[in-house]
């Protein structure tokens, strides 16, 4: 799929989001049940949330990283791991629901992330997407702890074709849902690019989370 259909994707999913019962993932409609945060216990407090130092710069581009090896070959994807966080999860494949909207990964296996199939394959020229749920009822999921992320840490991205792609993080940001950046987030740079994504920013019993917790991260080796 495009960045441009992407970013139409994203704007349709604007439109919608008032009937939608959780918080969900700008395109990736990813429930943040948080029943957890019911009044007491030990996630009280919620998931970590991005420091204003982790934006990105969006006013230079090269940052820490040498020059990004060359493309891959498209092929799907086994595992994410996020050695920060301490993030080694299997990844199945998604694609859109019946809405139109990116499906998200089944939210009873707390450990499960998802690959959108309409975009790239990590590693690829493009920007790949990985998604997955902050939270479960029985507590924390995979990608609770995505907020915590700082620049220049690492997500490893193992492939079927044998490869890991790794990518190095150059930001982590919250987005609203009502003004999620399409373009910005999903849109080509010309480079091998990935974006994991799960819930974030306030939350309510009514709405459920507010926002979207997104990583931003560039192809920095192949192994």
């Amino acid at each position: 799929m495009s960045a441009s259909k992407l970013s139409e994707l994203a704007e349709e999913e604007a439109r919608r989001r008032k009937r939608a019962p959780w918080g969900v993932i700008a395109l990736a409609l990813l429930s943040g049940l948080a029943l957890i945060r019911n009044g007491s216990g030990e996630f009280d407090v919620g998931p970590p949330q991005p420091a204003s130092a982790a934006a990105p710069d969006t006013r230079a581009t090269g940052g820490s990283l040498a020059p990004a090896p060359a493309a891959l070959p498209f092929s799907p994807v086994q595992r994410v791991r996020i050695p920060a966080i301490r993030v080694d999860a299997p990844v199945v494949q998604v694609g859109l629901d019946a809405d139109g909207w990116v499906a998200a990964p089944p939210p009873d296996n707390p450990n499960l992330a998802g690959w959108f199939t309409g975009a790239v394959s990590p590693g690829e020229k493009g920007t790949a997407v990985v998604v997955g749920h902050v939270d479960n009822k029985q507590g924390p999921a995979v990608f609770y702890g995505l907020g915590a992320l700082q620049k220049g840490n690492q997500v490893e991205v193992l492939r079927q074709d044998g490869k890991t792609a790794v990518f190095e993080i150059y930001g982590v940001e919250v987005f609203a849902k009502n003004n999620f950046p399409g373009d910005r987030v999903y849109g080509s740079k010309g480079t091998p690019e990935l974006r994991v994504i799960t819930c974030g920013g306030g939350f309510s019993k009514q709405n459920g989370y507010e926002g979207n917790v997104v990583v931003f991260a560039r192809l920095a080796a192949v192994v």
